[in-house]
């Protein structure tokens, strides 16, 4: 794609062009800037100069700073793409396991629960997952890596860590079809993030 500005044309545009036209591709030329251009009718000469310039695929006016004309740029550069083979089966959605799904599903809800308070002062790590009683039992770690974070993530009397926990059972419950009992513990691992053996078992690399 050739980007250029309204009713200019540099020595850099002709480079890019000679480029264009070595690599024998096709090209769109997006010509920018048109909330600039008064009258309108002002841009047609560009427009057929440009035309004369190279056989382009399309020539669309935009206006960047306006999103002016920008679903038919988009429209005309997916156009051109080619189709990629399925990279996953029909109905795979993840290619992640059960196990990282959950960690991060309760992630998410404590991230909405602590706002600003621990933004990345947390990770969860599932220890282990049975079935019983036709529901799966998840018992979740929740790392924190210092002592005086711990307090905050439990909350008084123990009700965010309840909330949290609450909030990502039934989100489980729904996403994947099936009831889940959810038991978090909240623990101290002082440099987890700064630890790269840490993170690799927390699946974080």
């Amino acid at each position: 794609m050739l980007v250029t500005e309204a009713l200019k044309w540099t020595a850099e545009d002709d480079l890019v062009l000679t480029r264009i036209r070595d690599s024998g591709r096709p090209a769109i030329a997006a010509v920018n800037k048109v909330d600039r251009v008064r009258p309108r009718e002002r841009l047609l000469p560009y427009l057929a100069e440009l035309a004369h310039r190279y056989e382009f695929a399309e020539l669309v006016p935009v206006s960047a700073l306006k999103t002016e004309n920008l679903e038919p740029l988009i429209a005309a550069v997916a156009a051109r793409l080619p189709l990629s083979p399925a990279l996953f089966p029909d109905g795979e959605r993840t290619d992640r396991d059960l196990n990282f799904r959950i960690a991060e599903l309760i992630r998410e809800k404590l991230t909405l629960e602590l706002q600003q308070e621990l933004p990345y002062g947390v990770a969860v790590e599932i220890e282990r997952v049975v079935e019983d009683e036709g529901q799966l039992v998840v018992n979740a770690a929740i790392w924190v890596d210092r002592p005086g974070h711990k307090p905050i993530v439990i909350g008084a009397k123990g009700e965010r860590l309840k909330r949290v926990g609450r909030a990502a059972r039934l989100e489980l419950n729904q996403l994947l079809g099936r009831k889940f009992h959810l038991a978090l513990w909240v623990k101290v691992r002082e440099g987890w993030a700064d630890n790269a053996r840490a993170l690799n078992q927390l699946g974080l690399e």
